[in-house]
């Protein structure tokens, strides 16, 4: 053979070799994980929401996977994080306070510190939200931009001392991450404040001054449990001033103008996340990074916007509970862009884990996304739900079974339930727990409830 016919053969080879290395390096996707704080499942416009608008957020969902029915299992902030990080309910990783970290034991088996020893590049931006501040796992990161804050501020200034909003902010800090990218997969984790108030301020929602005129022109519908006889029906140890969600509307929605007002500084915010994604989408494709970096967009908690005379989370009513849950893959178009299937936020880190091909440790009590149609995880009907942070009279502790045509709630300090048929009254109108036509319901959700409290543990 000719030493010609050698080398064209050594260089076919070689090439080979190459694509096969690229396949390989290409195996592992890039993933991030998009967190809002405190955005409701129906703020977004292929939620159905026909004013806000999120043209980015609803083209990412068109293009992978919607969640109808994706919930929180406990609705605050510190909580639903250390759930998302962790995979499990509250009753497992134990945080149920502002000042609970994580021990290094147990951050061990979060998500981004798995990654990260099986070769991702690891980055954190935003709000962490779990634990004191001082004890920030910034050293357990790659990249690290983190708020030293519990809740940072909107209204902030650049290193040239020029105004900037916590949105743009994180979105500058998302691009750094991005540009500093190589061949090593990479796992971002960005948690935005918005649409979250600014607790202490009497604007309570402060968007960016360049959507001012955004919305300006829209009148927003009250809702109809806004209605004062929805507050007037809870029993007398919830129905106090001394409860922060009562007082927190008096602040928020009290008076049609402040409702108005509140609204659409809520929706100007989601506006702002929805700007930053786009910004996101482009800066991976001007770097070759958009046909292998997987998107998950999900809130930590719902929000009542007025809703049964309330403000803010933390019961079991939908508009609490009920948060947006976007899973874009490029590598694999779904033809399916919505499901009704129940996703959760223990859920996040088994299906970060197994887009990356790894085996999710089985103290996790979440599923993996991905596997949902498979035997092991096809049966998810319903799921427990249990918010005891603080306690009576400022937030009620309660607990529940929660399905897409049922919901049982009760208040475990005072023994109160409370039995909706979804089906017939998805706006949780009507107790029924009290109706002698429902009392096997009643009995069988009981059951249940005593059931998934055990195995949640």
């Amino acid at each position: 053979m000719s030493n010609y016919k050698l080398l064209l053969i050594s260089l076919i080879f070689c090439l080979g070799c190459k694509n096969e290395t690229i396949v390989k390096e290409e195996s592992k996707p890039n993933i991030i994980f998009l967190l809002t704080d405190d955005q409701r499942w129906d703020a977004l416009g292929i939620a159905g929401n026909t004013i806000i608008k999120t043209p980015n957020l609803d083209h990412l969902a068109s293009q992978g996977q919607f969640y109808t029915n994706a919930y929180v299992t406990t609705s605050i902030c510190m909580v639903s994080r250390a759930s998302i990080l962790s995979g499990q309910y509250q009753s497992r990783h134990g945080i149920n306070g502002f000042h609970t970290s994580f021990t290094k034991e147990a951050f061990d088996n979060t998500y981004p510190m798995i990654l990260r020893k099986n070769g991702y590049r690891t980055g954190f931006i935003g709000k962490f939200g779990v634990g004191n501040p001082k004890n920030q796992p910034k050293k357990s990161f790659d990249y690290w931009e983190g708020t030293p804050l519990h809740q940072p501020n909107y209204e902030n200034k650049d290193a040239n001392g020029n105004f900037i909003h916590y949105t743009d902010l994180v979105s500058q800090k998302i691009d750094t991450f991005l540009h500093k990218t190589n061949q090593q997969p990479f796992c971002l984790s960005v948690s935005f404040k918005s649409p979250h108030s600014q607790d202490g301020d009497d604007r309570q929602f402060i968007p960016n001054p360049k959507y001012s005129n955004l919305y300006k022109d829209d009148s927003i519908p009250q809702p109809k449990t806004a209605d004062p006889k929805y507050w007037q029906s809870f029993p007398n140890f919830f129905r106090t001033d001394e409860n922060i969600a009562r007082a927190r509307w008096k602040l928020r929605f009290e008076t049609p103008e402040k409702y108005q007002e509140s609204v659409k500084n809520y929706y100007r915010l989601i506006t702002g996340v929805d700007d930053a994604v786009e910004k996101l989408r482009k800066t991976l494709k001007s770097k070759n990074l958009d046909k292998n970096t997987i998107i998950i967009f999900m809130g930590d908690n719902g929000f009542y916007l007025g809703e049964h005379g309330l403000a803010g989370k933390w019961f079991g009513h939908e508009e609490s509970i009920r948060v947006p849950l976007i899973i874009y893959d490029p590598r694999n178009p779904s033809e399916i862009h919505k499901t009704d299937k129940i996703g959760l936020n223990i859920d996040i880190a088994p299906t970060i884990l197994g887009f990356a091909g790894i085996k999710q440790p089985t103290v996790m009590q979440g599923i993996n996304l991905l596997d949902f149609d498979t035997e092991k995880n096809n049966k998810r009907e319903d799921f427990f739900y249990g918010h005891t942070f603080l306690g009576s009279p400022k937030l009620p502790k309660i607990e529940g079974v929660v399905s897409t045509t049922t919901k049982y709630m009760k208040f475990i300090e005072s023994g109160y339930e409370e039995l909706y048929d979804l089906t017939n009254d998805p706006n949780e109108t009507k107790n029924l727990a009290k109706d002698a036509t429902y009392k096997n319901l009643l009995e069988k959700q009981r059951n249940r409830y005593n059931v998934l409290k055990h195995k949640v543990k």
